[in-house]
């Protein structure tokens, strides 16, 4: 994916001549914006939402202004490479889609379009356990384009262990545990709105297709779908794992373990000493605990604990080019993009996300360039610069 940056800017200003006045935007806002018009207050509020008074969710974006960006000058930078390599595997860039679940209702494509979207960019694919559609599926629609497969570790260990085995079978090539869901959030906005997409039957697509699931119902959930509902209700999340647990997931598959949902330097040690293969720094886009610590200002207290043994990755707060160059200079080595995917999923389906994350991918190679950097394996902290006193205010849509 070389010189993407170049190619996306002149492909726009090539309509300069014929404008069109239906083109889809540019600017992440005004994605948010038009995503806002599409959709009904529930749906919406569920992909823009955050827990409690969303102040987590805000700090993952302001936070990255704490770090400024210092370019160097006269520097060769006419080729310029995004390509990062992870676990045995090259991929063209470092921005890969996050797990986000239930996406049927942001748009009719769904999960779907998202992955369509992402195979055509070669943006590697996170299949989360609660989508509507199946895992299989998905892999069958994306063809040899990668993909890994997220897993909310169910209360059911066999589930689990079915959810692995199917994964694998699947063609997906790592296995992303996120940790930081054990339970549902407060959420005040959804709790207002009286909106949990689950309890309609959405985003249980893996469950109702998983043999181990369905041996535990009398009727299917086409028969009764709900009490197949009620019985999800009953295993998803586990709040009584520990890190002993671990043992369990490497004795299900041979994929690569990714722990998601990390903040502090002691789980990262505690990653480390149980053998997993690779951690996201994240905490769930702000949607779990209002007050936490952004991902942005954990993640160096992360890489400084892990070096360069393991892939350190990060999400939460990702919004355009320059916070990819940020997250990288401090050590993540790719980063998950969510709720902008989510936007243009809402605004165009698999067509929206592509744009999202085309755009994307065109500003981090302009803005790495421009920073005097020919590739983004270079970047680490002396490109950055922290200061104490930053705009933490995050406009209003």
């Amino acid at each position: 994916m070389k010189n993407i940056g170049n190619q996306v800017q002149y492909s726009i200003y090539q309509t300069m001549q014929n404008p069109d006045p239906n083109r889809l935007p540019i600017a992440y806002e005004e994605w948010e914006k038009k995503a806002r018009e599409k959709l009904k207050d529930g749906p919406f509020y569920y992909v823009a939402g955050g827990a409690g008074g969303e102040r987590t969710m805000d700090t993952n974006v302001s936070d990255f202004n704490q770090w400024k960006i210092m370019p160097r000058m006269l520097n060769n930078v006419d080729d310029r490479d995004l390509s990062v390599e992870l676990f045995g595997q090259t991929y063209p860039s470092p921005a890969m889609l996050a797990p986000v679940g239930v996406q049927s209702i942001i748009h009719e494509e769904g999960e779907i379009g998202t992955a369509k979207a992402c195979a055509e960019l070669g943006v590697p694919y996170t299949t989360s356990s609660a989508s509507t559609i199946p895992m299989e599926k998905i892999a069958e629609v994306m063809g040899d384009a990668p993909r890994w497969f997220q897993l909310y570790w169910s209360r059911d260990p066999e589930i689990t262990a079915s959810f692995l085995k199917r994964a694998e079978a699947s063609g997906y090539s790592a296995i992303v545990v996120t940790l930081d869901t054990p339970m549902m959030a407060w959420r005040e906005i959804d709790l207002k709105n009286v909106y949990l997409p689950f309890l309609i039957g959405e985003g249980l697509g893996n469950y109702f297709t998983d043999p181990a699931f369905l041996s535990k119902l009398d009727k299917t959930p086409q028969e009764d779908p709900q009490t197949a509902i009620m019985h999800w209700t009953q295993i998803f999340g586990n709040t009584g794992l520990t890190w002993d647990d671990i043992a369990f997931l490497k004795e299900h598959t041979h994929l690569p373990i990714i722990l998601k949902g990390i903040l502090h330097p002691d789980d990262a040690s505690l990653a480390l000493k149980h053998g997993v293969d690779g951690i996201i720094v994240s905490n769930h886009g702000g949607r779990q605990v209002d007050g936490a610590i952004s991902a942005i200002e954990a993640l160096p207290m992360i890489t400084e604990v892990v070096g360069d043994q393991i892939p350190v990755m990060m999400d939460s707060g990702i919004r355009r080019g320059s916070d990819i160059i940020k997250a990288m200079a401090l050590g993540a080595k790719a980063v998950l993009v969510g709720r902008p995917a989510m936007y243009g999923l809402a605004v165009a389906g698999q067509r929206g996300v592509y744009e999202v994350m085309r755009n994307m991918l065109a500003d981090l190679d302009i803005t790495l360039g421009l920073i005097g950097k020919s590739s983004v394996r270079e970047l680490d902290s002396s490109v950055l610069k922290k200061v104490t006193h930053y705009q933490s205010k995050i406009p209003s849509v």
